[in-house]
């Protein structure tokens, strides 16, 4: 990396999308510094790979000697591998003022917080169809919050740093989640039942990027873009559209296992009494799994297409507004660190 770059990437306060607004009176302050020297080392994937063969290793070690004290760790390594991955994927890409000691805290603690207020919240909730629902809205809500605390003194705020900042507070909240299902999975009338605990912990680690991460990800994109670059959160409808949108993205989520079973019942042809103690009939067992994984399928496409159509539409009306104002374009694919900026500082910034 060319020491110029170096130098001078700590004193680039870019602030995309609030250059038109006060284009000619704008006073730049040269507080707002980058927190990262987005050094692309590609740690993400290294340590979810040393982490993947460790898991692996102390899985076999496990089998090996029956030591159940080795189960904890199985546990801990199948449930945060993937989200804390994720984290390491954010702080090589994050700029501004966020710090990797604060995505660190909003991984730990909001992912804590999380389960907690959602375990409170969802205490006293009636089993009825509209659960998944509900579940979605309570816990939206409540990662919404989170995110909220950890990014009110982030500065600027846009719509790309509120999707990395949710990432993270999504992928603390799917951690500490995965971890108690797995629990959950290996604690049985017969003993540990470790073939149950490794199925939920691949599952829920293949899906967590598409799950809580990504729709975390959206409530942060809108909640940030709706700043538009300014220090400061401010009152629109398009986060609470937003919120809206991922809890029912996340009800469905939930629910697709009781749609695709009773999809599969009118699909095939079969009674509902076919059903003996809620067991599904082995004759529709594998178009219930089919139509399961293409309706966890549609959900993600469906979350995906959303984040990055506002990831594009906030990218468009940032460089508006900079052309407007005479900046250069904050967005450049010749930028030195990958992340769309291409080094060169606004006009009037000090070089």
């Amino acid at each position: 990396m060319p020491r110029e770059y170096v130098r001078r990437a700590p004193r680039i306060p870019v602030t995309p999308g609030a250059a038109a607004e006060h284009h000619g009176s704008m006073s730049l302050s040269t507080d707002v510094r980058a927190a990262h020297p987005h050094h692309r080392h590609g740690w993400w994937w290294k340590t979810l790979l040393v982490g993947f063969l460790l898991w692996v290793v102390t899985i076999v070690v496990t089998i090996t000697t029956l030591n159940t004290n080795l189960v904890p760790t199985i546990i801990l390594l199948g449930s945060f591998l993937v989200p804390f991955t994720v984290v390491l994927f954010v702080i090589e890409r994050v700029t501004g003022t966020v710090s990797t000691m604060q995505l660190i805290v909003a991984f730990f603690v909001g992912g804590i917080l999380g389960v907690l207020g959602a375990s409170l919240l969802e205490a006293n909730l009636q089993q009825d169809a509209l659960v998944y629902i509900v579940v979605g809205f309570v816990e939206e809500f409540v990662k919404g919050v989170l995110l909220l605390f950890v990014g009110w003194r982030v500065r600027p705020k846009t719509a790309r740093q509120g999707a990395l900042l949710g990432a993270t507070v999504g992928a603390g909240f799917a951690a500490f989640e995965s971890a108690g299902y797995a629990f959950n999975a290996a604690i049985t009338a017969r003993g540990i039942d470790l073939v149950s605990l490794l199925q939920t912990e691949v599952v829920r680690a293949v899906l967590s990027p598409v799950g809580h991460v990504l729709w975390t990800s959206i409530l942060g994109a809108v909640l940030f873009g709706a700043a538009r670059g300014r220090d400061r959160f401010r009152w629109s409808w398009a986060p609470v559209v937003a919120y809206v949108g991922v809890s029912l993205l996340h009800g469905l989520w939930d629910s697709n296992s009781t749609i695709s079973t009773l999809l599969a019942f009118v699909v095939t042809g079969t009674p509902f009494s076919a059903a003996r103690n809620g067991v599904v009939p082995a004759s529709i067992a594998g178009v219930a799994t089919t139509l399961y994984v293409i309706g966890l399928a549609i959900v993600s496409a469906v979350g995906v297409v959303v984040l990055v159509t506002v990831l594009r539409r906030h990218r468009r009306l940032d460089r508006s507004a900079n052309a407007l104002a005479g900046w250069p374009a904050p967005w450049s694919s010749s930028s030195p660190s990958g992340d769309g900026w291409d080094g060169t500082p606004p006009p009037h910034v000090p070089r």
